[in-house]
């Protein structure tokens, strides 16, 4: 088989050879990649295994729901009716440590706690005058529900507040996260020790991390009023998506010459700015000899020589990109000839367009399990208290169990140390599943990784299998599979789960080496020198690069593995072969394709983000009562939302575009080297790019073909 004319004489590998069987799709095929299959298998089975110990020793309800000093958690059954918690000395934890400790340690404080039905209003304070009292005089008969359940209500209130069954004081306090938090703005009584600004200062600093409420419920209300609106922006972006793929096998030609155009006019107006820059910064004499060395980027802008090599650096990007223009105009018509047959191959395929919807499905069971999973983990083991006093230098602590084991169930300690009480510690760690909790947690995190990867290289083998049907289908659209999508499907999961897997492993290896890598990074950065953080920046860039080489790989890997169902390995292997046989082909195509889905992506995504606008800020006038834009508290949350919605559904479809464009130029390499457009070995090409390569068929297509 000779060469293609057009191909690069870079001598890798040997070109396909003609097969007479062949004719696309290979269905008569065997499982790939059988070891790995099975290692896949017993992995998510492990992985299954994990997530029901974490069902069985977990309890998330214990970052769900606040718990009490007893252990009982607030807002379910025995409290179901008290949902807040409330602290009898909040100030025992915002003066002793920081908002990041209360966080780490579950919001619980020293200080006791207890279960309400609603937050304290008004402030109060125990008048000295009271002591003698009762506490069903003092709080039960004035609706103070603030005790710890059980306190008798003919105890003396000097008693319960020795003992710490009762507050001292009470403050106005707002619910967040489920627990009464005092407002700031509120009159706070005085507190022998503290002062009346740390106090303010604690409560400013606790709400303004914690206490979101307000702002909660303000979006559920703009999302309530707008979720219609919202969807309409979406069905916008879904239309103006199909339309610009549909619509590019007839201005694919124009559009992209349109775009090379403009990035031509960006770097000549860039040029243009920087001389003038360059120029009037020379007359001045305002030189980098002058400025010196400094760590300030911005200063350089006002030194000639920047904008010199600004200039520079854009006059050989412009260039360069004429001289492609002259010298590879033959590809970038090859280039926009695939892009109109992919617009096609799309249309007869509509299918493939609503592929990513099972992605996304796969994707989110993936994260959601994961999710659960680590969650229960999180919460498995099993409370732990002990006694705790707030000075165990006080007369009568020397004796004092402090750190000791306690039961909070049981009846107040009757001891000398003041404040002595059994207090929420942590949850125990012994225990086979709590001392593995990190290496489950490890080995779920790297199940994230390969399920996710798996799931995307699922969608990749699919649509390109399907695709592949479409380009090898000598008459077209006749001999075009009747259920391309789901026979693909089927035909991948069936045959090829373990390459899939061989991919996705290799893939999430070096994704899990980058995240270790980003993780020893932010653990050193402040004990690096600058050699370290150099050395560190280059391992980085370095495994970046490899992750894109893989990723690239991977995705000619699937092509191949839907078209002949080898394995992995030597997919891969044909596919880097075939695709360095055409080096600039693939350069050429993959820029002109990344230039057209950009511009696709900023029509829509900017489209309906412009639309949004001016209906959300209701500048949209005369469209009646049905379509007025509603009362908003923030304007630019349904806009965000808007905008995040319509890149994801023109990302959903562009990826299926541009999956189908790899797909069709793989095909279109191995035409040219497997065929020669003679009677017997015909080209399966359209006649667009039979006429730009100067080629054509003695048997066009659409007419018999001798068999």
């Amino acid at each position: 088989m000779p060469h293609s004319p057009h191909a690069s004489p870079c001598p890798s590998g040997k070109p396909a050879k003609y097969d007479p069987s062949f004719r696309g799709p290979i269905k008569n095929r065997s499982c790939t990649d059988i070891i790995c299959c099975v290692l896949f298998f017993l992995f998510i089975l492990g992985y299954i295994v994990v997530g029901l110990v974490a069902w069985v020793y977990g309890d998330p309800q214990q970052v769900l729901y606040p718990r009490n000093s007893t252990g009982a958690y607030c807002g379910i059954g025995e409290n179901k009716d008290k949902p807040y918690l409330l602290y009898f000395n909040i100030f025992s934890c915002i003066l002793t440590t920081n908002i990041i400790e209360i966080a780490q340690n579950g919001l619980e404080c020293p200080t006791p706690q207890v279960c309400v039905s609603s937050c304290p209003e008004v402030p109060w304070t125990v008048d000295r005058n009271q002591f003698s009292q009762t506490v069903g005089q003092v709080f039960y008969a004035a609706n103070r529900n603030f005790c710890l359940p059980g306190v008798p209500g003919d105890m003396q209130v000097l008693q319960s507040l020795r003992q710490e069954l009762c507050p001292s004081f009470l403050l106005p306090s707002t619910p967040a996260l489920g627990r009464c938090f005092p407002q700031p703005n509120s009159t706070v009584p005085e507190l022998p020790g503290i002062s009346n600004t740390s106090i303010s200062q604690g409560i400013s600093g606790l709400l303004d991390s914690l206490n979101a409420r307000d702002i909660s419920v303000k979006i559920f209300e703009d999302f309530a009023q707008s979720w219609y609106w919202i969807l309409v922006a979406l069905g916008v972006a879904l239309v103006l998506s199909l339309l610009f793929i549909l619509l590019l096998r007839l201005v694919a030609g124009p559009l992209v010459f349109v775009l090379i155009i403009g990035v031509l006019g960006v770097l000549a107006y860039g040029i243009y700015h920087c001389w003038e820059e360059y120029r009037v910064l020379r007359d001045k004499g305002a030189s980098i000899s002058q400025l010196g060395f400094t760590t300030n980027l911005s200063a350089y802008s006002s030194v000639q020589e920047t904008w010199l090599a600004a200039l520079i650096v854009l006059a050989v990007l412009e260039g360069i990109l004429l001289l492609m223009l002259i010298f590879l105009r033959q590809r970038i018509r090859i280039a926009i000839a695939l892009l109109k047959e992919a617009s096609r191959a799309v249309g007869q395929m509509m299918s493939t367009l609503f592929y990513p919807l099972v992605t996304f499905v796969l994707l989110l069971v993936c994260v959601a399990y994961w999710a659960m999973t680590a969650l229960y983990l999180a919460t498995s083991g099993q409370p732990q208290y002990v006694f705790w006093a707030p000075n165990v230098s006080l007369p009568g602590c020397e004796k004092a169990l402090v750190n000791t084991s306690c039961n909070p169930m049981d009846q107040p300690v009757n001891s000398s140390c003041p404040g002595l009480m059994c207090v929420f510690q942590g949850y125990l760690s012994t225990g086979l599943v709590q001392r593995s909790i990190f290496n489950l947690q490890i080995y779920g995190v790297l199940g994230l990784f390969w399920t996710i990867n798996w799931v995307l290289a699922l969608g990749q083998c699919v649509l390109a299998g399907a695709f592949a049907s479409f380009y090898w289908a000598f008459h077209k659209p006749r001999d075009i599979p009747t259920f391309p999508l789901s026979s693909a499907f089927i035909r991948t999961l069936r045959y090829h789960t373990g390459s899939l897997a061989f991919g996705a492993l290799i893939l999430t290896l070096v994704q899990i080496a980058r995240v270790i890598l980003e993780y020893i990074d932010h653990k050193l950065r402040g004990a690096q020198n600058p050699m370290a953080r150099c050395i560190m920046c280059c391992f980085k860039c370095c495994l970046w690069c490899l992750e894109k080489f893989i990723k690239f790989l991977n995705r000619n890997a699937y092509i191949m593995i839907a078209i002949y169902g080898k394995n992995f390995c030597v997919s891969a292997k044909n596919a880097f072969m075939l695709l360095m046989r055409n080096i600039v082909r693939v350069v050429v195509l993959d820029k002109v394709t990344d230039l057209l889905l950009f511009f696709g992506k900023l029509l829509v995504v900017g489209g309906v983000g412009v639309l949004s606008f001016f209906f959300f800020t209701g500048r949209i006038q005369g469209l009646g009562k049905d379509f007025e834009s509603p009362q908003l508290n923030y304007y630019w949350l349904p806009i965000m939302t808007s905008i995040l919605g319509a890149y994801v559904i023109a990302s959903g479809f562009f990826s299926v575009f541009g999956m189908c464009v790899d797909t069709l130029f793989l095909c279109f390499l191995e035409d040219l080297e497997r065929n020669d457009g003679s009677l017997d070995r015909p080209y399966y090409m359209s006649k667009a790019l039979l006429k730009i390569l100067g080629k054509k068929n003695e048997v066009p297509p659409g007419d018999k073909r001798k068999k």
